[in-house]
């Protein structure tokens, strides 16, 4: 399997997605650029909004900075670990807020298994940010509406951009405005983006954040998660690798079924 740990510049364009992905990215792209040229863009969080502590982990201390969005009015989190005032090419990762994943460790999507992953390369770097980014629940959606979605992903089989669709809802309402403006409150130059989608780019780009590189967010394929990284991948243009592999290697169609293999049994 690919290394996890490749950096690599986004290479937008190489692939010729399928047209849902090219109308489901489409519209993703629109929705983000709409959201960074409005006047809001440009405000900075106020300092009664805004508090530092030291947060002890079992990765070691973060700065927690907790603060509130002056646009959205949401309570986000960057976690801090290192210097990063005036640094080029800070490691970063915008974690959307999933109750499920994060907290609960559902196994339906991988969620849970990228904050961990992006807490640990970011330890390991010595220096980076988390922004922890709350209101994002099932893509900006809500915790109801997430929930209903997976009604029917598992009565109809549906995947997770169609039963968004099916309950009259949008497939991603999510803005990265507020990680821009933590990002530029702790004076980060550029950065290296954890993530494997590269509408995250465009849209950290859009807010005036420069993104040297992206860097891939892998994680196991199981039984469990296979419908839901196929979505992503062949719907919503996500650069996900181990899936390719499985695919070269006939085994994809093996999963999303549990058959004889235990819930959550991991592949690759």
């Amino acid at each position: 399997m690919r290394d996890q740990g490749i950096e690599q510049k986004d290479s937008r364009g190489d692939a010729a997605p399928d047209d849902a992905a090219t109308k489901d990215t489409a519209n993703r792209n629109t929705a983000n650029r709409n959201t960074a040229t409005s006047d809001t863009a440009i405000e900075d969080i106020a300092p009664e909004d805004i508090a530092e502590a030291r947060l002890r982990t079992r990765r070691g201390v973060f700065r927690a900075v907790a603060f509130r969005d002056p646009v959205d009015g949401h309570e986000h989190m960057a976690l801090v670990r290192g210097d990063v005032r005036g640094r080029e090419r800070v490691l970063v990762r915008m974690h959307s807020e999933c109750m499920t994943g994060d907290i609960f460790g559902a196994t339906r999507c991988e969620c849970g298994d990228q904050l961990d992953t992006a807490l640990d390369a970011i330890a390991r770097e010595g220096a980076g940010v988390l922004v922890y980014l709350r209101g994002h629940e099932g893509r900006g959606i809500g915790l109801v509406a997430k929930v209903r979605t997976h009604i029917l992903q598992d009565d109809q089989g549906l995947d997770t951009v169609d039963s968004a669709t099916a309950i009259g809802l949008p497939v991603d309402v999510r803005d990265y405005g507020p990680a821009a403006r933590v990002l530029r409150h702790l004076a980060v130059r550029s950065v290296r983006l954890l993530s494997n989608n590269p509408v995250k780019v465009d849209a950290l780009e859009s807010y005036g954040v420069p993104v040297a590189s992206r860097v891939p967010l892998l994680v196991p394929v199981s039984d469990d998660n296979v419908r839901y990284l196929t979505a992503k991948r062949d719907r919503l243009g996500h650069d996900l690798p181990q899936l390719d592999e499985l695919d070269e290697l006939g085994q994809l169609d093996e999963l999303g079924g549990l058959g004889d293999a235990q819930v959550g049994e991991v592949h690759g």
